[in-house]
């Protein structure tokens, strides 16, 4: 048992490290908010718009994760450049995340036929917290590590991201990287005692890991009413399986929206959404679990709201 309490304390630990989908935001209306995930988009738009993103992973599982991301990003009024800055708050029981990121892009036409490619760069913080006092061990457990037993922690570093998009008014794809700069968070001492008296230690390193995310998608007119787009999101982390999102969502009038979306080896989605005067946007979506996690989840429940300001172009 004690074992098993040292193991699940390190897996808690390395959880920001390990985990793909945790170290960074995950988000089912992904297509919605390009720029979350890549820095390049800020500049896309000829109108600035804002974009708030609330999930509620797994709900039913206690500490289950829950995520709260704002973006707001557009134009320069008359060169081709954009802004943008990209805020989330991510909590998992006893572990959270705060992160800041203000942007830069810059685009530029390559062909007769509008095709554009723009590039974009993000600066900003994280902060990483963790409670101790949240973690339950039972009583046998050694708790001798001040730096995970102490009633919070808080671990303030900067961050950086790039990204590349190719696009025009029938389709998108882009390149993007994260958490360039890989650096380290704490370092944590675990010691128990084992059945024979005699301390063991185990030692665990926290770092941040680079991601790398490919997204794409295709606008597809089925006749004056109806547009179908099919889009997709990659994430690769080294060492880490690659998690793959594929997503075909169906416009009616530019205003009513539905979809379904796989992530690979995960789940299943449903979206649905409305555009409101081609300014107010409102989404939701329901993940179900394919994996065990179904017997002990409800699901998980995303929901998005957008507001696009006035054309500066």
């Amino acid at each position: 048992m004690k074992r098993k309490a040292l193991t699940t304390v390190a897996a808690m630990l390395l959880a920001i490290t390990g985990a793909v989908a945790q170290q960074l935001p995950q988000f089912t209306q992904y297509m919605f908010n390009p720029y979350a995930f890549n820095p390049a988009v800020a500049g896309t738009f000829n109108y600035y718009q804002v974009q708030l993103n609330n999930r509620f992973q797994w709900v039913g599982l206690k500490d289950a994760p829950q995520t709260y991301n704002l973006s707001v990003y557009g134009p320069h009024g008359s060169k081709d450049m954009g802004f943008g800055g990209n805020f989330y708050h991510d909590v998992t029981g006893p572990t959270g995340r705060t992160s800041g990121m203000f942007s830069y892009s810059y685009n530029l036409q390559i062909s007769e036929n509008g095709l554009r490619i723009s590039g974009g760069v993000s600066l900003g913080f994280l902060m990483f917290r963790i409670d101790g006092s949240r973690f339950e061990f039972g009583d046998n457990f050694n708790q001798n590590d001040p730096a995970l037993f102490a009633n919070a922690k808080s671990i303030f570093t900067p961050d950086a991201s790039v990204g590349v998009m190719l696009y025009d008014t029938r389709m998108y794809a882009g390149i993007s990287a994260h958490q360039l700069l890989g650096q380290r968070l704490y370092r944590s001492d675990l010691s128990y005692e084992d059945e024979d008296g005699e301390m063991l230690n185990y030692y665990g390193l926290n770092k941040l890991k680079q991601h790398f995310m490919l997204t794409g998608g295709i606008f597809l007119p089925l006749n004056r009413d109806f547009v179908i787009e099919p889009s997709m999101l990659v994430k690769f982390v080294m060492n880490s399986p690659i998690q793959v999102d594929i997503n075909a969502k169906v416009t009616y009038r530019d205003e009513f929206w539905g979809g379904l979306s796989f992530r690979w080896q995960d789940g299943v989605s449903i979206l649905i959404g409305y555009n409101h005067q081609k300014r107010y946007l409102f989404g939701y979506s329901f993940d179900y679990a394919i994996t065990s996690l179904r017997r002990y989840s409800a699901g998980s429940h995303e929901l998005m709201l957008g507001f696009k300001f006035d054309k500066l172009k």
